[in-house]
C-alpha cells in the first residue's frame, strides 16, 4: 500500500511540473487519469502492480 501511494503523489507531482512548464495540456491530463482508471478495472491491472512493485524492489535493493 505505501508503494502506490508513494508512485501516486510521484506521479502527480509530475503532472503538476508538467502543466506547469506547458509541456502537458490539461486536456491530456485527463486523458491519462481516465487511461489509468480504466487500466486499473481491466484485467491487466495485477500484472502492472506486480511489474511495478518488481521495479521498486529492484531499485531499493541497489547498494551505492
Amino acid at each position: 500500500m505505501a508503494v502506490s501511494i508513494s508512485a501516486v503523489v510521484l506521479l502527480a507531482v509530475l503532472v503538476f511540473v508538467l502543466i506547469r512548464s506547458g509541456g502537458l495540456k490539461a486536456a491530456h491530463a485527463i486523458v491519462c487519469i481516465l487511461l489509468d482508471f480504466y487500466l486499473a478495472s481491466s484485467s491487466i491491472a495485477p500484472t502492472i502492480s506486480q511489474v511495478t512493485t518488481n521495479v521498486v524492489n529492484l531499485i531499493g535493493g541497489i547498494k551505492f
